[in-house]
């Protein structure tokens, strides 16, 4: 799926009025079959971006089209049925806690299936084998008919990215997919969900943190920066300085330091230390 963003500014979903755009103006062209990961600091309109790619955010004002199509210029079916042809992984997956793992992955499939067939998958999943291997790309394959209530946090992230792999979509947007996972199952996940799209001439966007991550898997950088597109590069081309200038003022992000959010009123002396979470 080809995407074109021209000069597209939008506000966060969740905004009040009078606050800022979240994108001011971004230019973006990526061809079908492409793979490209958005890097910056926090704050800096990447989850908006991604919201708008899935069509479930409308933008502010500028250009968006998917295949060519405008989404938000189609009759409602029509758009519905664009929306099938593409799949959103948040960071955090919307998993009910008390579901069978098998029926979560396959969830992903529900745009092929009729409202009969959904009710029915609940019950009585109708691909196990799918679901099996999808979770195998990423070594979770001995929790196929786990509770999602019983996995680790990174665990619910790989069952959302193994979704991707029974959808029908021709478009991944990927949200800041491995903040739970340890280095290790990061670099297992970040080289399938990459590895599968190219097989799959799907075109992937991923959210990331772990700059590294996206340097070694991604043939291609965006650097977004209070809501600004700073680069758009080749990865070869994403030199340490313009990491530096992007991640300036937030160097912890940049150093892979993890980002503690100071509660209203706290002092520093009061501010919540990172608790030390082990996730698998």
């Amino acid at each position: 799926m080809r995407l074109e963003l021209q000069g597209i500014s939008a506000r966060h979903v969740a905004a009040r009025a009078g606050q800022p755009a979240a994108l001011k103006r971004v230019n973006l062209t990526v061809q079908a079959g492409e793979q490209l990961a958005v890097v910056g600091p926090s704050g800096a309109g990447k989850t908006t971006l991604l919201q708008l790619l899935a069509c479930a955010h409308r933008p502010a004002s500028g250009g968006f089209a998917l295949d060519g199509q405008d989404p938000w210029s189609l009759p409602r079916s029509a758009l519905q049925r664009l929306r099938g042809r593409l799949f959103l992984a948040p960071q955090v997956p919307p998993l009910p806690p008390r579901q069978r793992v098998v029926t979560a992955v396959l969830a992903g499939s529900l745009p092929t299936m009729g409202l009969l067939a959904s009710l029915r998958s609940l019950l009585y999943p109708r691909d196990i084998p799918a679901a099996h291997l999808a979770l195998d790309s990423f070594n979770l394959a001995d929790k196929l008919f786990e509770r999602v209530d019983r996995l680790s946090g990174g665990e619910r992230q790989r069952v959302g990215l193994a979704r991707a792999l029974v959808a029908p979509a021709t478009l991944w947007l990927v949200d800041e997919p491995l903040s739970a996972l340890d280095p290790t199952l990061a670099r297992l996940a970040t080289t399938n969900l990459v590895a599968q799209a190219q097989q799959r001439n799907v075109t992937l966007v991923a959210s990331l943190h772990q700059v590294d991550m996206a340097l070694a898997h991604f043939p291609r950088i965006v650097g977004l920066r209070e809501g600004q597109v700073e680069f758009d590069l080749p990865t070869a081309e994403v030199t340490p300085a313009l990491l530096e200038a992007l991640y300036a003022q937030h160097e912890h992000e940049l150093r892979g330091e993890p980002v503690v959010a100071a509660r209203e009123g706290d002092t520093p002396a009061t501010q919540r230390q990172p608790a030390v979470m082990h996730c698998r």
